[in-house]
């Protein structure tokens, strides 16, 4: 059981009861249990005028974008189940590396990590450092269910942790503007939204091949029901890539989604919401079973149909239906605001002409994301995408994916969380593999 919240030795019990849950995982994985003394002291907050030491869970392409770190922090530790590529990238920066990211945080003198795994992985390893004592910047889309999303609020929340979903755009200018404008009534009451047409993942069935030494496949599989080893999946966007996979990612929904579909949230002033209703138009879905390696683009052409529609609880209508993939189409009953990244255009078009100055980019979006969560990780106030707001957002990604396996007409709640119709609620969670489970925070 989880000990009782105590402002005065949070990060205490925060760490002891990271220990004892890991210990399944760790026996799971082959590695030792023992702990060193100097873990369950005290985690330490890092004053304005310190550095924040960092670790990386994930050594990827998205990963490698995050290492733009501000002055006032620094890389200590990188891990990956790929050790090769783990211990290449700590050559790099003169620091630490691992192979199981829990022996990382284990480090005394680590202070938060970002996550930048594939999508099957954001969450427990977000919700391990949070019961570590670790602030968290967490790739989107954070989850990979609806269930993993409450979880993870839920444990940063009680470890007083600050998380950040790597939602650059809501560090963006000109869409923090544009997003401002829609919620302030720039173009008077929303009507009705248009957002893009994002893709479902699809079925894979790839076949065996060798694993490349120094990956730990066992190990990157986690949660998910095991498969063999095959290259197409192991990288992100192959022909297609995990990212295609129902396994291991929400699809395009998810990954571009993400993006455009929090940029709605943000817009609509939905942030602690969501829609109420869900369905489709058109055929029901039929995804197809990836055997062998081919044009992605079949893929998606099949998993970008039947359209998803949603309504919320003010009448605004959200359809899925070739908008911005970074944002989405607002029509209002005095104009429309187009939203993509890093871009802003309105009819009629005064509403954006005072704001020229506000829309330009003072640093890179990506950067200046990363430098809100450690300016937050010293004054411990909540960052510009919060895991609440993530969570939310990755919801209606989720629930994109679920109109079209469910099919018909759903009611959805989104204060508990659940649809009316109980047999909808199968796709809320997933089963995990022993050893690997998302606990209840």
């Amino acid at each position: 059981m989880i000990p009782p919240s105590n402002p005065s030795d949070s990060s205490c019990s925060s760490r002891r009861q990271f220990l004892g849950r890991t210990a399944v995982g760790a026996a799971a994985f082959g590695f030792p249990t023992i702990i060193p003394n100097h873990v369950l002291g005290n985690a330490s907050v890092a004053s304005a005028n310190e550095r924040v030491n960092i670790g990386y869970i994930g050594c990827g392409r998205r990963s490698n974008q995050l290492r733009g770190l501000p002055a006032d922090a620094r890389i200590v530790a990188l891990a990956d189940c790929n050790l090769l590529r783990a211990e290449a990238d700590a050559a790099r920066y003169k620091c630490k590396s691992f192979q199981d990211y829990r022996k990382m945080l284990e480090m005394a003198d680590l202070d938060a990590v970002v996550v930048a795994t594939p999508d099957h992985w954001h969450t427990l390893a977000s919700i391990h450092a949070c019961m570590a004592g670790k602030d968290v910047y967490v790739e989107k889309p954070m989850t990979l269910t609806i269930r993993e999303g409450r979880q993870l609020t839920n444990a940063a929340r009680k470890y007083e942790r600050i998380v950040q979903c790597g939602s650059q755009q809501r560090s963006t200018n000109a869409n923090v503007l544009a997003c401002r404008l829609v919620r302030e009534g720039a173009i008077g009451r929303i009507l009705r939204v248009e957002a893009a047409n994002f893709e479902t993942p699809w079925s894979c069935n790839l076949p065996s091949q060798p694993v490349p030494t120094g990956i730990d496949w066992d190990m990157w599989l986690g949660q998910s029901q095991p498969h063999p080893y095959h290259e197409d999946i192991y990288r992100p966007r192959a022909k297609p890539g995990w990212i295609s996979f129902r396994r291991w990612s929400g699809g395009e929904m998810t990954g571009w989604g993400a993006h455009g579909l929090d940029q709605i949230q943000c817009a609509l002033g939905m942030e602690n919401s969501g829609p109420v209703e869900i369905w489709t138009e058109g055929k029901p879905f039929a995804p197809p079973t990836w055997t062998e390696p081919g044009d992605r683009g079949i893929g998606d052409k099949q998993c970008s149909s039947p359209i998803v529609m949603m309504k919320y609880a003010n009448g605004v209508e959200l359809k899925f239906s070739g908008g911005a993939r970074g944002g989405g189409t607002f029509y209002g009953e005095k104009g429309t605001i187009w939203i993509d990244r890093g871009s802003l255009k309105a009819d009629p078009a005064d509403i954006v002409q005072t704001y020229k100055d506000e829309m330009r980019q003072d640093k890179d979006p990506t950067q200046k994301h990363l430098a809100n969560w450690i300016d937050c990780i010293k004054s411990r106030e909540r960052s510009v995408a919060d895991v609440e707001i993530g969570h939310r957002s990755a919801t209606l990604c989720h629930l994109g994916n679920i109109a079209r396996w469910a099919g018909g007409r759903l009611t959805w709640d989104p204060v508990g969380e659940q649809f009316k119709e109980k047999e909808a609620n199968r796709f809320v969670q997933r089963e995990q593999r022993k050893g690997y489970e998302i606990p209840d925070v």
